[in-house]
């Protein structure tokens, strides 16, 4: 599963400032300007593209114990507007938090990253929770109560943008129930993209290396579902360096080289879409063996260029700093409310557009930060470099906002 990376927390009542972080931390804490300014995404916010009217929807296990009131101290210490709306819904059953569970408090933490973090991006967008009292961890298990939940919101027309948080290896859905698993996810997704639903997923935080049911990590390169369902648009991991007022600077991979880096690579039971075949070199189907790449896009997600999040359920409630790319997928779902407002409609099905604007010459470096620099390689196991374009590690790479909105708002021909 793919869930945030904590690093630290942030001793003093007051919000973490970027500039103290650095100097007494050794580690960049982003706030939701920086990342804005980062990004490209505040004009389109001062020109009114806040994602008004549009609503987010949110997957996770068990939630956090009061996730409104996380977010309304995140935005007052921010200067952030409240959502127009926010719900919490538990259709399948409720889970009250052990705090000496350590997989409740991950999620807890995840689910209130997910929520703050997506409104960052998207002020003005209305946002759905939907929790499970039952843990996604690997394998089969807390999958169908995921979909459940899905299906619930697309039954209930709750939102048409969903951020998945989540994952589990591949390889651990190789037996009948997980098979049976995908295809019903896939089944749903295609239901769901039918009905312009955008689908977003966390490309995982453990590189080309992934767990099995028992914890051990397979000896070759794994990716994981449902980042690599081709209805799905996965997000991968940069460190992002950008100076105390968010001007960007660079990007590499994130690859911390100690079991935590982007996921990315070539999905073993996905062939190569068409997305993919039609606009990817054929030097890149040779590589992949004509199987689906992930991830498609990429976002900050290095716990070192970490963004602050708002937990005031733990034993010293205050800040904490958070990474993943389980960090970058509800920043992206904030991006799209954005690009859905500007369109007028919801977007839906995104990854034909990425890639016929990634493989357009004129329009790529104006829409998308390439990351060159980096892999997500992980000791003896094989792993995949960055490279110019598209590459199975930041896909093709983060978004400058400014330019990239109003092409997915008004894709080219």
């Amino acid at each position: 599963m793919a869930r945030g990376k904590q690093l630290v927390h942030w001793k003093l009542k007051t919000p973490p400032v970027d500039a103290d972080c650095r100097s007494q931390m050794q580690l960049s804490c982003y706030s939701p300007n920086e990342i804005r300014t980062a990004y490209g995404l505040n004009a389109l916010l001062n020109a009114g593209f806040t994602g008004a009217g549009q609503t987010i929807v949110i997957i996770d296990s068990f939630g956090s114990p009061d996730p409104l009131k996380d977010l309304k101290q995140f935005d007052a210490d921010y200067g952030l507007p409240d959502p127009p709306s926010f719900k919490v819904l538990h259709p399948l059953g409720t889970v009250k938090l052990d705090q000496n569970n350590s997989d409740q408090v991950g999620w807890a933490q995840e689910t209130d990253m997910d929520v703050q973090w997506a409104h960052a991006l998207a002020p003005e967008a209305s946002i759905v929770l939907l929790t499970s009292p039952v843990s996604e961890t690997q394998g089969v298990q807390g999958l169908p109560e995921f979909l459940k939940l899905e299906q619930y919101a697309l039954d209930h027309h709750l939102g048409t943008i969903f951020s998945q948080s989540w994952g589990t290896t591949e390889e651990t859905l190789f037996t009948p129930a997980g098979k049976k698993a995908m295809q019903d996810f896939d089944k749903f997704y295609e239901k769901a993209t039918r009905q312009h639903v955008t689908l977003l997923a966390s490309a995982g935080d453990s590189g080309s290396v992934n767990p099995d049911v028992n914890g051990n990590n397979y000896p070759f390169p794994t990716v994981g579902f449902p980042a690599d369902s081709p209805w799905v648009t996965a997000v991968g991991g940069t460190s992002l360096y950008a100076d105390t007022s968010g001007n960007y600077q660079r990007e590499t991979v994130w690859n911390e080289g100690t079991g935590s880096a982007t996921g990315g690579g070539y999905s073993k039971i996905y062939r190569q879409p068409l997305f993919q075949k039609r606009y990817l070199p054929s030097t890149l189907y040779n590589q992949s063996h004509g199987y689906r790449g992930i991830p498609d896009i990429a976002f900050n997600g290095d716990p070192l260029t970490s963004v602050p999040v708002y937990l005031g359920f733990m034993p010293e409630p205050g800040y904490y700093m958070f990474g993943g790319t389980s960090a970058g997928a509800p920043q992206w779902a904030g991006m799209i409310a954005v690009a859905n407002q500007m369109a007028g409609h919801p977007l839906g099905f995104l990854n034909d557009t990425l890639y016929k604007i990634g493989s357009n010459s004129l329009l790529y470096n104006q829409a998308f930060n390439d990351i060159t620099v980096g892999d997500n390689k992980q000791g003896k196991v094989g792993g995949f470099s960055a490279t110019q374009g598209w590459d199975p590690v930041t896909g093709w790479g983060t978004p400058k906002a400014g330019f990239l909105i109003p092409l997915l708002a008004q894709p080219p021909r």
